[in-house]
């Protein structure tokens, strides 16, 4: 459906429970494809990491992340658009990148001068430009470069890459080392890598991986440059590259003028002005269930983005025990408490992307004072212990959904 024009439609979420376009109405509804927060691997779609170690691989493996397309359904109501050129016109494009789909929405006018196939290379090259410096699986990328940097001397990287480490820099210094980009040889450990172990780590082991993570670890200087204190360090920005991309394509709308957009990028979530009703775009929260998929909430999202990290979907069970594909770096084991999911919804889809990883790590105690200390808009779900859930909301959060 590239740049393809959409009318007298329903959708209900790019990426939902698998569902091909059958004609009239539901486009793409419930395909359910898990890509994952946090996730190592995620390049190729598999959450393997606490931090998203290998995002662009896609499965949803790692530490913190949620199931992202499976979590996040976009009901966007279309209205009838007549074929006479009265009303806004829908231009959808999709397509694949970082081992996952996307799907922007663009509102247009229906008349002036907008190029549909002008405006699919812009979204293309903004997302192959986040993939091609931050990609783990490209060993040409700049991440993959400084990966096998073994040195201390400053390894200079581009802006764009350079402005991603901030962010999980300091997301990592505010919630203590809850969210780190080094952890991916603890996931790996914990059979949510590429090659699962026989068994789980034992002690000894945990704590000899642990002094190769951390990301007091990792330094970037004034100039912008980056430098690591420890010569294996290894670093994926799986948990806020997507949320990046997604605000890389925003910024290109807007330079262009586009005031009314919604951006989709394996369920990370950003969304400008109203849809084509003159409403603001309505986005759908799954239900952090693991045997069914429903939407639990649907929210209003106008000049914001919003991420959902979750743990319901991948885990492992060994012995009888399940086990958690969310590694808390603090403690090198995966975690065991009672959060199922958080979204979080904030400005910049990078920041929300990182914010819901750092919760889902702290746990609900924890988690819940770290977003009303940061003044984060969050709706969490709890297991309940009764085969249900309990739906916690921060401040912010309950002030964002009062506005008119």
């Amino acid at each position: 459906m590239s740049g393809k024009k959409t009318g007298n439609m329903e959708t209900f979420g790019r990426g939902l429970w698998r569902g091909q376009e059958t004609g009239h109405n539901k486009v793409n509804l419930w395909r359910g494809q898990e890509t994952g927060h946090n996730k190592v691997n995620l390049w190729r779609g598999q959450e393997t990491g606490h931090n998203k170690v290998n995002l662009w691989r896609g499965q949803e493996t790692g530490h913190n992340k949620r199931p992202a397309t499976t979590k996040i359904f976009l009901l966007l109501c279309a209205a009838l658009l007549g074929g006479c050129g009265r009303g806004p016109v829908v231009h959808v494009f999709t397509g694949q990148t970082m081992g996952t789909v996307y799907t922007v929405k663009v509102i247009a006018p229906p008349v002036g001068d907008f190029s549909s196939v002008a405006m699919e290379q812009v979204i293309r090259d903004r997302l192959e430009e986040v993939n091609a410096l931050m990609s783990t699986y490209d060993p040409d990328s700049q991440l993959s470069r400084f990966n096998r940097h073994a040195s201390d001397a400053p390894f200079p990287v581009d802006a764009p890459v350079a402005g991603v480490f901030a962010i999980a820099l300091e997301v990592s210094r505010q919630s203590g080392g809850a969210f780190d980009i080094t952890v991916g040889p603890l996931v790996n450990a914990w059979g949510f890598g590429p090659d699962p172990p026989a068994s789980p780590p034992d002690d000894a082991a945990i704590e000899g991986l642990r002094a190769r993570v951390g990301y007091q670890h990792l330094e970037m200087t004034e100039d912008g440059h980056l430098r690591k204190h420890l010569p294996d360090l290894y670093c994926d920005l799986s948990a806020v590259a997507k949320g990046y991309a997604v605000d890389r394509v925003a910024e290109a709308l807007d330079a262009r003028g586009i005031a009314h957009y919604m951006i989709e990028v394996g369920g990370e979530v950003r969304a400008r002005g109203e849809n084509e009703r003159g409403v603001p775009w309505r986005i759908g929260i799954e239900r952090p269930d693991p045997d069914r998929r429903a939407v639990a909430r649907v929210v209003a999202l106008r000049d914001m983005a919003l991420a959902t990290s979750g743990d319901y979907r991948n885990f492992r069970v060994v012995d009888g025990v399940r086990q958690s594909h969310t590694i808390d770096p603090r403690t090198g084991r995966p975690v065991a408490h009672a959060l199922a999911s958080v979204s979080v919804f904030h400005p910049e889809c990078a920041w929300a992307d990182a914010y819901a990883t750092a919760i889902m790590a702290l746990g609900p105690d924890e988690g819940l004072a770290f977003a009303r200390r940061h003044g984060i808009a969050a709706l969490f779900f709890l297991h309940d212990g009764r085969d249900g859930f309990t739906e916690i909301t921060t401040p912010a959060f309950e002030a964002m959904m009062a506005r008119p």
